[in-house]
């Protein structure tokens, strides 16, 4: 593999490129992975060959990725990166979206937190992102939203989603409304919260395929709201809240007004050995009856707290929370959960993908810790599990990117399930750096991987059963 430093593309151009075979470098026999992006920006001011923070969607046969690309340390990117198939993940185009920040014909100086939609009643592909600025520190100067009319292969400039207006924007992420039936089919939310005001909880709205939106507050206060829709058209908003809890929004008519949150569980949090940036924000996903389905990582289940697992409630409506059920139990330290759902499957034949980062020893330092990649799925709605497949490591901590909140593989990891198909996962991973620069990119596994049920059920319990460590204060900035 040629050295990060060589691959240099050019700031401001739109640059595609067809994927046709996997990466060999970082895949194993067992689990080949094909690349979905590199950085390509050439500036000297960020971690030049680094990438983080994945989201995908997938509809009909497209799946778009998209990531932060030449992350800065403190706070943000130099762009944003996509990968588009069209074809379910056999062959894959690549560029950056275009016009955000100075290095791609843009006006904000970085760019974070890329999120992914698709507004079916439109035929718009969207992808948000949060517009950073250096004036008096980094600040979320901005949401923006990047809009494709042609399957995501091209990408507009994007479109001002809210403004900070004083304050400082976070963590904004993107869900459309795709059921027909549903009296707000084809309205889209952005949700972000605004870390002057508290981390005060906004959603804007569009009706019209992302061209101008509508912001609405909310009486919660948190950090990584990730949206989904139901089909009878009610939003529901999984989040971390500032008293170390995942709580949940839910409105029900079409994002004009929100109910106040109620509490899913109290988390249970072992700080991740060697420093590593990992908070325990939420990922959540629906089925085709509507359940909600909302995982993080939690120690409630190790002696002492002694690691964290992989935990998951749901909800039929997002107003009750099921009890917490524990996904993974091999032992090492689980965090950063992406959860996929076949958005076709329900109820006890629902089928879900779940990918996370895993360190085999939870007790490690940063010097001694190896990060790998896990996955497992279940075929009967969670009942059961397959058993836990490793699809790539070891890394060494020191091959990140590095930020103010330690080193970095990103906040999120993201799984995109086809309809009766495989899942697939995106995640960033690294090799050792070479030349200077580090070589940390976004991957995803090679024809996607397979969803089974699996004969490990998982424990449901009322309560934590063992003392550890709360979830943090939320930080000033998350970016």
């Amino acid at each position: 593999m040629p050295s990060p430093a060589r691959r240099r593309g050019i700031g401001g151009l739109l640059i595609v490129t067809l994927l046709l075979t996997p990466v060999p470098a970082l895949a194993s026999e067992a689990v080949p992975l094909t690349e979905l992006g590199a950085d390509s920006y050439a500036n000297a001011t960020s971690q030049h060959g680094t990438q983080a923070g994945p989201d995908t969607f997938h509809s009909g046969t497209t799946i778009v990725a998209a990531q932060q690309a030449g992350r800065f340390f403190d706070g943000g990117a130099s762009g944003i990166a996509f990968a588009t198939s069209t074809d379910d993940g056999a062959t894959w185009a690549k560029g950056v979206l275009p016009g955000i920040t100075t290095f791609g014909g843009g006006s904000y100086n970085r760019v974070s937190d890329p999120s992914v939609a698709f507004d079916a009643r439109h035929g718009v592909w969207l992808i948000s992102s949060l517009a950073l600025t250096d004036t008096g520190g980094i600040a979320g100067a901005a949401v923006l939203t990047s809009r494709s009319t042609d399957g995501g292969l091209t990408w507009e400039g994007p479109v001002t989603t809210a403004v900070a207006n004083g304050g400082d924007l976070d963590k904004s992420w993107i869900v459309c409304d795709n059921a027909p039936r549903s009296p707000f089919y084809g309205r889209c939310y952005t949700v972000y919260d605004d870390v002057a005001a508290g981390n005060a909880i906004k959603v804007s709205r569009s009706s019209d395929g992302g061209l101008t939106w509508q912001e609405t507050g909310t009486s919660a206060t948190g950090l990584g709201g990730q949206p989904v829709v139901r089909p009878n058209g009610a939003v529901v908003v999984p989040y971390l809240s500032g008293e170390q809890q995942i709580r949940s929004l839910r409105s029900g008519d079409g994002g004009a007004s929100w109910g106040d949150s109620v509490l899913v569980a109290t988390v249970r949090r072992h700080t991740v050995a060697g420093g590593l940036r990992a908070a325990p924000l939420p990922s959540a996903e629906t089925d085709a009856a509507g359940t909600v389905y909302v995982a993080w990582h939690d120690c409630r289940f190790q002696l002492s707290c002694g690691g964290n697992d992989i935990v998951m409630s749901t909800s039929a409506t997002g107003d009750e929370w099921s009890h917490i059920t524990r996904v993974t139990n091999d032992g090492g330290d689980h965090f950063i959960p992406g959860l996929g759902v076949d958005r076709d499957s329900s109820g006890g034949t629902a089928r879900l993908a779940l990918a996370y980062y895993r360190y085999p020893s939870a007790g490690c330092t940063a010097a001694t810790c190896r990060l790998t990649i896990g996955y497992t799925s279940s075929d009967n709605g969670g009942a059961s599990w397959s058993r836990p497949g490793e699809l790539h490591g070891p890394m060494e901590l020191g091959w990140l990117a590095n930020t103010a909140h330690g080193r970095m593989a990103g906040d999120y990891i993201s799984t995109s399930v086809v309809p009766g198909g495989n899942a697939y996962v995106a995640f960033t991973a690294a090799a050792a750096p070479e030349g200077g620069a580090y070589d940390v990119r976004t991957y995803t596994v090679t024809g996607g991987l397979p969803i089974t049920g699996g004969g490990r059920a998982p424990l449901a319990i009322d309560a934590p059963v063992a003392a550890g460590e709360e979830a943090p204060d939320l930080p000033a900035t998350a970016r």
